[in-house]
């Protein structure tokens, strides 16, 4: 069942997670630990994602993704490993892909098929999914992840702490995804190097930029920051880079534009 806000929204993310939580049960059954360690065994070590977000200027992080909860269908003729090659070829820094079946149209062989179509030498990889479990941190790394996103409001502190302690021991970097000053204060008590600000509330999916810039404020200078959501357009980049954020995660803007190639020279 969905639970319904005090302000009559459904919550889409305790939805997401609830159904995540039964796919993850099925695939722990379909496929033994054991089997993804022998897959990570024969994998090339990870790229170093926050070594691609630092440097000069705004670094994009393009995003492969079929569909959005808030906006249905976003590419018809969806061809994964040709979006992220067009990415790359156009100055992207980094290239995250959305795994999330129901409601994103993603799947974890998305991510194993670009990562191949790459050959070792593309921008480095970020699953990004609904991830709460150990399991998950050694299927993304057996599938070529390079990087994940790991979301701070589907976690608490302790299981925030154990999944980025797995994910690095596999040599992998977490974007660690935050919409508040609470959930900040548990990214940098986790010991978060990349946070992500989402200016999406992933309970209502309504949009507002000022969340990155307040805070922003609030996150060490050492720290990689990554602002998400709601941006569209060579302005918000630069306003974005204005603030001090170090990269930007853009999906819908590049997937609708007209030519793909083109929209990301301009973000890039």
């Amino acid at each position: 069942t969905i639970k319904e806000e005090e302000m009559g929204e459904p919550d889409i993310l305790d939805e997401i997670v609830e159904q995540k939580r039964l796919e993850v049960t099925l695939r722990r059954e379909e496929t033994p630990l054991l089997e993804l360690q022998k897959l990570i065994s024969r994998q090339e070590p990870p790229l170093d994602f926050a070594g691609a977000l630092r440097g000069a200027g705004v670094k994009l992080i393009a995003e492969v993704k079929k569909a959005s909860p808030s906006r249905g269908l976003l590419c018809p003729d969806f061809d994964p490993t040709s979006l992220a090659k067009t990415y790359a070829e156009n100055g992207a820094a980094a290239i995250s892909v959305l795994t999330e079946t129901p409601h994103f149209e993603g799947t974890i062989e998305h991510l194993w098929a670009i990562k191949s179509s790459f050959k070792g030498q593309g921008p480095p990889v970020l699953r990004k999914d609904f991830l709460f479990h150990p399991f998950q941190i050694y299927e993304s790394r057996a599938y070529g992840a390079d990087a994940l996103l790991l979301i701070a409001a589907i976690l608490s502190p302790s299981e925030l702490s154990e999944l980025l302690a797995l994910s690095r021991y596999h040599g992998m970097e977490c974007l660690v995804e935050v919409h508040d000053e609470e959930e900040l204060g548990m990214a940098l008590g986790g010991g978060a190097e990349v946070i992500g600000i989402n200016n999406r509330d992933l309970r209502t999916f309504a949009v507002d930029m000022e969340t990155t810039r307040r805070l922003k404020s609030l996150i060490p200078p050492d720290k990689v920051v990554v602002a998400e959501s709601g941006i569209n357009t060579r302005e918000d980049a630069m306003k974005l880079q204005e603030w001090g954020v170090d990269a930007i995660l853009v999906g819908e803007a590049l997937i609708t534009a007209p030519d793909i190639g083109a929209k990301v020279r301009e973000l890039a």
